[in-house]
């Protein structure tokens, strides 16, 4: 097909979802809750010889609001004009709520939309998005609170030995524990690589500025969520007084601008972390990294690596994304194409292949169908 003046419009002649649950490979847990599965919502969106797919993590309730209420928007819209459709989505669940389970679920179609837009226009994903860079640089993330010390310690420096300089655990759960599971951590990867905490919100202000001093003797640069998100003037606290060199984090759990801008303008983050499976797809990503650059704010991505690697590559002042170890793994399960870590921890998207590259294992997945 060509782009420019005159192209066709290409509508979208169905809207398909399918819910995977798939065990964790161990008893998992933060600082504030514990799991033993993860829920994968998957989206295809099929429009003239073209197919793309989008997929959020969350509660298998999250498909009947795609199949109820999204796909009835989005059949018949334009593929090539996958923001028009986004808006659509936005408009229709008002009534329901824009955040949680509509706002992973429009997340999921608008990713799918635009894997779509990309293959019917025979171009990599990130390629279309106008890519910034052509790597996303990653940090190793799992270290739950449920891990004993060899595999704690084992978890980390496969990271490392696979070429990923950064790591991150989790810490709040047992704070008796934590000075000792933090010397466990450093030993198994070494000075050299970054080490980062996140508490998941377990702390209250005051605990959270005693814990910043001993991760900073940690040599700990990157501090999660001290306090609740919820808490802006809490968060910009601990990012006032943390140790030099220390970075506090927050943002996964934003749905929209509005909440991206309350972290912003209150000075709550040293990096904005954005989720593209919950803010709104693609299209609420770009939204909030343009938002971030305008505050002189470096993005990160949270989780759902074979997508955030996409997206990645197109943000300005993109620093790196979340390499989770329990969605790298059901990717894994789930799909066929997804990337691999490279020496100096970057994923770096396939520009020979048309989107995002992935297909749905379907015949392997049917047997975590929720």
């Amino acid at each position: 097909m060509t782009v420019g003046a005159g192209t066709s419009a290409v509508p979208v002649t169905s809207v398909e979802v399918a819910a995977y649950t798939v065990p964790t490979d161990g008893p998992e847990s933060d600082g504030t809750i514990a799991w033993d599965s993860t829920t994968a919502v998957v989206v295809t969106v099929r429009a003239g010889d073209g197919w793309g797919t989008g997929y959020t993590y969350a509660d298998s309730a999250c498909a009947e609001v795609v199949k109820g209420k999204l796909a009835g928007l989005v059949t018949g819209s334009d593929v090539l004009e996958p923001v028009k459709a986004w808006k659509d989505m936005v408009a229709g669940v008002r009534n329901l709520g824009r955040a949680g389970i509509a706002g992973m679920a429009i997340s999921a179609v608008d990713v799918a939309l635009w894997d779509c837009k990309a293959r019917v226009l025979g171009v990599p994903l990130s390629v279309l998005l106008g890519g910034a860079s052509d790597t996303s640089p990653v940090y190793g993330s799992g270290g739950f609170t449920s891990y004993d010390d060899t595999r704690l310690a084992a978890q980390l420096a496969g990271w490392v030995e696979a070429g990923i300089p950064r790591v991150k655990m989790k810490v709040g759960r047992h704070p008796s524990a934590d000075r000792h599971r933090l010397a466990v951590a450093r030993s198994a990867v070494g000075d050299d690589v970054e080490l980062f905490v996140d508490a998941n919100g377990a702390y209250g202000r005051a605990q959270a500025l005693e814990w910043a001093a001993v991760y900073g003797d940690h040599g700990v640069r990157w501090f999660e969520e001290p306090v609740s998100s919820d808490d802006v003037e809490g968060l910009r606290l601990v990012r006032d007084r943390a140790p030099g060199g220390m970075d506090v984090a927050a943002g996964e759990y934003g749905w929209d601008l509005f909440d991206f801008r309350r972290w912003l303008e209150g000075g709550a983050v040293d990096c904005l972390q954005v989720d593209v499976t919950r803010c709104g797809g693609i299209t609420g990503f770009l939204g909030a990294a343009a938002l971030a650059e305008a505050h002189c704010i470096d993005v990160s991505a949270h989780c759902a690596p074979q997508v955030s690697a996409q997206v990645g590559t197109a943000v300005a002042r993109f620093r790196h994304l979340e390499y989770f170890h329990d969605h790298v793994r059901i990717e894994q399960l789930l799909f066929d194409g997804v990337l691999e870590p490279e020496p100096g921890g970057v994923l770096r998207p396939d520009r020979d292949r048309p989107g995002m590259g992935l297909e749905l294992k379907e015949r392997d997945a049917r047997r975590w169908a929720a």
